[in-house]
């Protein structure tokens, strides 16, 4: 009976992997014994003696490749203990003759040309040139580039230290800066002396790579934000929370801090995080809206930046199950006040974001400006008509079309946000998609002014309504959702005691920097993204 084996399998594999790639792929090899034995292709096909000859061929050129990898490994390795041992014995020290050093950040550097300074950092790039050259890039969290090249020479580079130097070990470097239009940011330090803060081993290297896979990435967090556009991305996270307070706070809002425990729902029971809070049923928060609208009395406008969390199961891009929501409520508007409201914060938001740190934003996204008034306004009945005129379909397989009270999932709703490639202002929702606190609209009692920000490239940033202001028309929206009014006693009491037209909204923060940064997936603009399947590190 013919076979196919082992050795001639390996063969095989090992001469048809390199015929595709040119490459000599690491197999484990055998010496062949029987040359005799019948090898059959992926084919069923009988391999020929020629083609064969030269898989063996192949095979014993691996072999040859793989001892003489492991002799030149042996060998480096002698040498570089010799030269580690060598090193132990070269100090390097502190010039006393040259001025004091000055501390400064590499964000300094420009201002202090000629000086003889010292900054403290981490090595991001290492590159050694001989026995007696190194180049350090290094990084300290501040500056745009957010690296300074250092130039390391002599003894600097022969010391225990600087040979059992790697990547990310923590280092204070003294020279001079000078003036060099081929270095990163035209500034380079001419180093005269350095120290090792703290060791970093050789195993950062690898721990990931450019071919790593999500989750890969997902555990090496912690390393992986050191990188240079992950680090770029958290400091403008920084900055829009930072344009976000300035621009409420010019106009008179104030910032308060709703729990985050809480025993009542918001956006329905299905995704919420129950817990045991001392024998009493709670819950993590949704949303801050309910308490946001307590304090409105007290304090006229006011807004949150607080984490709210959603125990959806949901793998999507844009989904997460905290997340940082920026949330705001007002009193005695209407809702073309709320529209107008959102619309200048999402405008001057961009615009004092661009100001603060625009270099930084356009190495990100080069294509970002900043968005045009007035947005387009859309009834919810409209998009419902978009999509069907334009073949967006609820079910693409079957080319289903959307009826009126079908929810537009993400897919559709984001095909029709680019086509129309404008902010879109999604309103008046029918009553039976929407929240149990929401406004009825004026004109048509089954629909409520409720609104959704579509941007292009992303969808929903944000979803905001009026407040139902009478409690008639509240305790008719708990019936309906099948809820309990009794926990909410102090949220009724709004309407008891001096109720008014009110409205809010909420704005999730990372579906924000995902337009801004045009990011493709939520997660790379989280510190540390929680998901179905994530809570590490």
């Amino acid at each position: 009976v013919s076979t196919q084996s082992t050795w001639g399998q390996k063969l095989l594999n090992l001469f048809l992997m390199s015929s595709e790639t040119d490459k000599t792929v690491p197999v484990e090899t055998e010496t062949v014994e029987n040359d005799t034995e019948e090898v059959l292709g992926p084919d069923g096909k009988k391999i020929s003696k020629s083609q064969l000859k030269k898989m063996k061929k192949l095979q014993e050129a691996q072999t040859k490749k793989e001892a003489k990898a492991k002799v030149k490994a042996a060998e480096q390795a002698d040498k570089d203990q010799v030269r580690i041992e060598s090193a132990k014995s070269v100090v390097s020290e502190e010039d006393r003759s040259l001025p004091a050093a000055k501390r400064i950040e590499i964000a300094q550097v420009s201002a202090h040309v000629g000086v003889r300074v010292k900054i403290f950092g981490w090595v991001h790039v290492l590159r050694v040139q001989g026995n007696s050259m190194m180049f350090i890039e290094l990084r300290d969290g501040t500056g745009f580039p957010p690296v300074l090249q250092c130039v390391l020479t002599g003894k600097m580079c022969q010391t225990y230290n600087a040979v059992t130097l790697h990547r990310e070990a923590a280092v204070c470097i003294y020279g001079t800066i000078i003036e060099d239009k081929r270095a990163k940011g035209g500034h380079e330090l001419q180093a005269d002396y350095w120290e090792l803060v703290g060791f970093s081993d050789s195993e950062v290297d690898g721990r990931f790579n450019d071919e790593s896979g999500v989750e890969t990435l997902a555990d090496q967090r912690h390393l992986v934000i050191r990188q240079t556009t992950p680090s770029l991305i958290l400091k403008v996270r920084s900055h829009v929370l930072q344009c976000f307070r300035e621009h409420f706070f010019d106009k008179g809002w104030y910032e308060i801090t709703p729990p985050t425990l809480v025993q009542t729902q918001v956006e329905g029971g299905s995704t919420l995080f129950k817990l045991d809070y001392f024998g009493e049923p709670a819950y993590l928060t949704q949303s801050s809206q309910l308490y946001l609208e307590t304090a409105v009395p007290a304090l006229g406008k006011v807004f949150c930046v607080l984490p709210s969390f959603r125990a959806e199961k949901s793998r999507t891009r844009r989904h997460l199950s905290e997340y940082t929501h920026f949330e705001g409520e007002a009193a005695f508007i209407t809702f073309e006040d709320l529209l107008n409201i959102l619309e200048d914060m999402v405008v001057n938001v961009a615009e004092r974001l661009v100001k603060k740190c625009g270099d930084v934003l356009t190495s990100i996204n080069p294509d970002f400006k900043v968005p045009e008034r007035p947005f387009m306004r859309m009834p919810y009945a409209d998009a419902i008509k978009y999509c069907r005129e334009h073949n967006i379909y609820k079910d693409e397989e079957k080319k289903e079309h959307f009826e009126f009270g079908d929810d537009i999932p993400e897919g559709p709703e984001r095909k029709m946000t680019d086509q129309i490639g404008k902010p879109i202002f999604l309103c008046r929702f029918p009553a039976a998609m929407k929240s149990f606190y929401m406004a009825r609209d004026k004109a048509d009692n089954s629909l409520t002014e409720s609104v959704d920000l579509l941007m292009p490239g992303v969808g929903e940033i944000i979803g905001g309504s009026m407040r139902s202001w009478n409690l008639e028309d509240l305790l008719k929206g708990y019936e309906r959702e099948g809820l309990d009014p009794s926990p909410y006693y102090w949220y009724n009491d709004l309407r008891r005691f001096g109720s008014c037209p009110h409205g809010g909204w909420g704005l999730g923060l990372e579906r924000y920097l995902c337009w801004i940064l045009k990011r493709d997936h939520i997660r790379e603009v989280c510190l540390y993204p929680r998901h179905l399947g994530r809570c590490k590190p």
